[in-house]
């Protein structure tokens, strides 16, 4: 029997156990750890709330999780209650799949103001993730957000500001989000980007349902929009999206509805100004170069926001005891192995690149790695047992899956009408659904 650990119980942590059941059949022991006593990482708290349908794809790890021989072992922090070294004593491997939850340094003055949000922070906040439930974003006092990135989280933080409360019917936004943002004072949305229409890694179907909002109109200014012809070359996808834009621009900034969202393309932020908190970003107008890069022209304008959201990218956080890669922001590894039995898959593998789906090759492919390396038989660790033995003796108490189903249904059954489930937004309240009740 082989014993593998997996540490992150999301969509690559989940694909990795499945990649090594594919190995090994009934000759494996699998544990997916998570700090979080509840799984599926991205697809909880990553995935928009009001894109139930990717979500759904959690059944498909629900599966995974419930097989003979995978355990999730939730509530358990790698670094406080068990070591790396000490992962790999009682595991024949150590799988890491904790993503890149940390958000990349946007890094120009001013940019440490309050008023000034990751996206990690801000959609953990909407999606009521325990690190970012606290966070208060000034949608009360200001009139205009900015967004920084071209990508679809940016229209995925541009569109929940801009959505009414009744435009979330059906989704699990959480309760303190959706307050917040009915109250919301902000009607003017700016998504930048330093490079152009041509450039963006936003796809069709996000961009679209910016075009079918109640209340926000979006705009792009006809002049960042080049000729026409150029379209031809694109690929379809993104040929795609840029009709899109091209249809955004033939509507008028001001038109019928109440907010705007305003694509500002050749646009980089140099700077963020305020007295005590974000009350303007500093942009600088770019060209393209003939290789394709993003330019300062001298150009400059400001743009008054209260709030400020970065989309720009994240980066995984170092484990003690595992090679880091900071200049990349991930773990140091060739394609998945980092050696010595330990492993990494997913966005701590090679960067936050991809969709949900493509951790799933990332997964199979450290699984064919571990078992050419380890193969069948038995290595003499003592796996789940020993980390049980190893937990118990330091007082943490591990959730099971079983205990994280109770979990699920108690927010099944605190749910607003219509939302198919109303989060727990803290440990202790997920840990205190399972105590008795009088």
């Amino acid at each position: 029997m082989r014993h593998i650990a997996i540490i992150g119980s999301g969509p690559a942590g989940f694909y990795s156990a499945e990649g090594l059941q594919k190995q090994y059949g009934a000759g494996v022991r699998i544990d997916l750890i998570d700090r979080l006593p509840v799984p599926y990482g991205l697809i909880r708290s990553g995935v928009a709330p009001d894109h139930q349908s990717i979500k759904a794809v959690s059944r498909r790890y629900e599966k995974v999780a419930v097989a003979e021989g995978v355990r999730f072992v939730g509530n358990v922090l790698i670094g406080r209650d068990v070591s790396i070294d000490e992962l790999r004593d009682l595991y024949d491997a150590v799988v890491v799949a904790t993503g890149a939850p940390a958000d990349r340094p946007l890094g120009i003055p001013g940019s440490d103001l309050p008023g000034v949000l990751g996206s990690a922070a801000f959609v953990g906040w909407y999606n009521g993730h325990p690190d970012f439930a606290s966070l208060d974003p000034p949608l009360d006092t200001a009139a205009a957000a900015a967004v920084i990135g071209n990508g679809n989280v940016a229209l995925d933080v541009a569109r929940i500001l801009a959505k009414t409360e009744a435009e979330f019917a059906g989704s699990d936004i959480v309760g303190h989000a959706l307050e917040a943002l009915d109250r919301s004072a902000i009607r003017s949305i700016h998504i930048l980007g330093r490079r152009g229409p041509h450039q963006i890694a936003m796809t069709p179907k996000e961009l679209g349902e910016l075009g079918h909002l109640e209340a926000a109109r979006p705009f792009v200014d006809r002049a960042d929009l080049p000729p026409e012809a150029a379209d031809a070359g694109l690929e379809p996808g993104l040929r795609k999206s840029v009709a899109h834009l091209r249809a955004f621009a033939e509507g008028a900034p001001d038109g019928d509805k109440p907010k705007t969202i305003c694509f500002e393309f050749f646009a980089m932020p140099i700077a963020i100004e305020g007295d005590g908190r974000a009350e303007r970003l500093i942009v600088e107008r770019t060209r393209l170069t003939d290789d394709g890069r993003a330019v300062g022209t001298g150009e400059r304008h400001a743009i008054d926001c209260g709030l400020i959201v970065t989309c720009i990218g994240y980066q995984t956080p170092p484990i003690e005891g595992i090679p880091y890669d900071p200049a990349r922001g991930r773990f140091a590894n060739d394609e998945g192995v980092i050696g010595d039995g330990v492993y990494c898959v997913g966005w701590a593998r090679r960067g936050p690149t991809g969709t949900i789906g493509t951790n799933r090759p990332d997964g199979f492919e450290v699984a064919e790695k571990i078992f050419a390396r380890f193969g069948t038989g038995d290595g003499g660790k003592p796996g789940g047992d020993g980390l049980d033995a190893l937990l118990q003796t330091r007082g943490v108490t591990a959730v099971p899956f079983c205990d994280w189903q109770r979990i699920e249904a108690a927010e099944a059954a605190r749910a607003r009408s219509g939302s198919p489930r109303e989060k727990f937004v803290s440990i202790e309240d997920m840990l205190g659904s399972l105590a008795p009740q009088p």
